[in-house]
């Protein structure tokens, strides 16, 4: 048995950065409610959606995003493994930002995936592989895709693809043109039969629904986890996924809802609340299921 845990977008950037400065550069303070939880699995994978460059300026709006490297401390404090870094946001400092991002989780022992980059984590003997993916303000390149899974696949035992997709601010997935051509459903669906395990979405900035896929788990998107839309309800929720596997087969799923508070910090929800993001997912996924051809 080995558990898969895998959060909403993390984006520590903007007010969340602000909220991290106001208190002393305390780059603990987003993940200290949370990181028992996250840290609690043998694997932990989380979408990283802004470089961590030296220098990152003072922001608290706009759409051009950086993190300052300390919050690899968070990173490290939440037991993070892989992160991966294919999403609209990673390349708002360029080429450079990217490459000093990835020097900085390097150095701090965590692996990373984009798509042309596999991380490889070895569990136990159980070889984790993952890849990841954007199609959101770029074309995903479904062919590239499909040949990096069937790439891959060879070499691991379990395989988990990582996908920025869709339209935001939906529960139900969906392609948003000129923005996100791609339909997730579509992309999801190529990504199993092309080889992968579980489908790992995010982007929407909502919780959205799951569906099971010739017998693979394909969850659209787990809402936010660090970031400040402090403006809505929906863009303050998100869920932890703990995935577990016995060898290489999913044989449990569970969901763990967060509440963002003071722009940066998500909180585990409990009773009526965290109930009612569980049964916002169960419908969503049930509404999908009923548009989608039986199979």
């Amino acid at each position: 048995m080995r558990t898969l845990i895998a959060t909403g977008d993390v984006i520590p950037a903007r007010y969340t950065d602000v909220a991290i400065r106001q208190r002393g550069d305390d780059f603990l303070y987003p993940v200290a409610a949370t990181k028992a939880i996250t840290s609690s699995g043998d694997l932990t994978v989380v979408n990283l959606e802004a470089p961590l460059i030296e220098g990152c300026p003072y922001h608290d709006e706009g759409l051009v995003f950086c993190g300052r490297p300390g919050f690899i401390a968070a990173l490290q404090a939440a037991g993070v493994d892989v992160a991966t870094l294919e999403n609209n946001h990673i390349g708002n400092y360029l080429e450079g930002g990217i490459e000093e991002t990835v020097r900085h989780l390097e150095a701090a022992g965590m692996r990373w995936a984009d798509r042309d980059s596999p991380a490889v984590v070895d569990v136990r003997g159980l070889r984790f592989g993952f890849l990841a993916f954007n199609g959101v303000e770029q074309p995903l390149d479904r062919e590239a895709m499909v040949a990096q899974i069937k790439a891959l696949r060879p070499r691991v035992d379990v395989l988990a693809v990582a996908v920025h997709w869709g339209a935001e601010y939906v529960s139900i997935p969906q392609a948003v043109p000129p923005v996100a051509n791609d339909d997730p459903v579509e992309i999801g669906h190529q990504a199993i039969d092309a080889g992968a395990d579980l489908v790992i979405g995010n982007h929407p900035h909502w919780v959205q629904a799951v569906e099971l896929y010739k017998g693979k788990l394909i969850a659209y998107a787990h809402g936010n986890f660090i970031f400040d839309q402090m403006w809505s309800y929906e863009t303050r929720v998100g869920v932890i996924g703990k995935y577990t596997f016995y060898d290489e087969t999913l044989v449990g799923v569970e969901y763990i809802p967060t509440l963002i508070e003071n722009y940066a910090q998500p909180v585990p929800l409990a009773g009526a609340e965290r109930q009612a993001v569980l049964d916002g997912m169960k419908a969503a996924s049930e509404e999908l299921a009923a548009s989608l051809p039986t199979r």
